[in-house]
């Protein structure tokens, strides 16, 4: 069996199977025979969830992906649009911001540096508004929290009390969205 091995600091091991295949979450400390091992524990598992994964993707209705025009057009739409959000929510979280850069991502739908710069997918544009506003919030609040500790979604909801609910429509929306870009 194939699977793809992530090393971290984390302290217990776990299985992931998704779309690209079956991903293993390791502690650094963990050897490769240990690794296998669990792998081996775990068999019955994995192919039950890569059965269940390969029915979803049969069923799953298949993204038109966009063109290069399509994507432009987006990517100059968000920024007509995403830097207004920022501006409103901004004051609203009570923390300034540096660059703010559109980019057509594949993974991510937004992401803030440490130096406070904001990236934010095209792909937004796609999606309801309130959908962005969360993740423009969101990414706001790591300029307070650079983490998702209880404090950071505490102030995300302070400023965006419905996050939990379009976060939701984004987790269960966002895959159809991203392969509209990935094909």
């Amino acid at each position: 069996m194939k699977y793809r091995v992530i090393r971290s600091g984390r302290k217990t091991a776990a299985i992931q199977v998704t779309e690209e295949g079956v991903v293993v979450r390791v502690p650094q400390r963990m050897t490769d025979a240990e690794v296998m091992r669990f792998v081996i524990e775990h068999e019955d598992w994995i192919r039950k969830h890569q059965a269940l994964m390969e029915q979803e993707l049969k069923n799953r209705p298949q993204a038109e992906c966009l063109t290069m025009d399509e994507i432009r057009a987006l990517a100059d739409r968000a920024l007509q649009v995403i830097p207004e959000r920022v501006r409103h929510y901004a004051p609203l979280v009570g923390v300034t911001y540096g660059r703010i850069t559109i980019r057509n991502q594949r993974s991510r739908w937004g992401s803030c540096s440490a130096k406070g710069n904001l990236n934010f997918n095209c792909l937004l544009m796609l999606a309801p508004p309130e959908v962005l506003d969360s993740v423009v919030v969101h990414e706001l609040c790591h300029r307070k929290e650079m983490n998702h500790s209880e404090a950071f979604y505490a102030e995300v909801l302070r400023v965006f009390p419905e996050y939990h609910k379009w976060n939701n429509w984004l987790k269960e929306n966002g895959n159809m969205l991203m392969r509209r870009m990935t094909g």
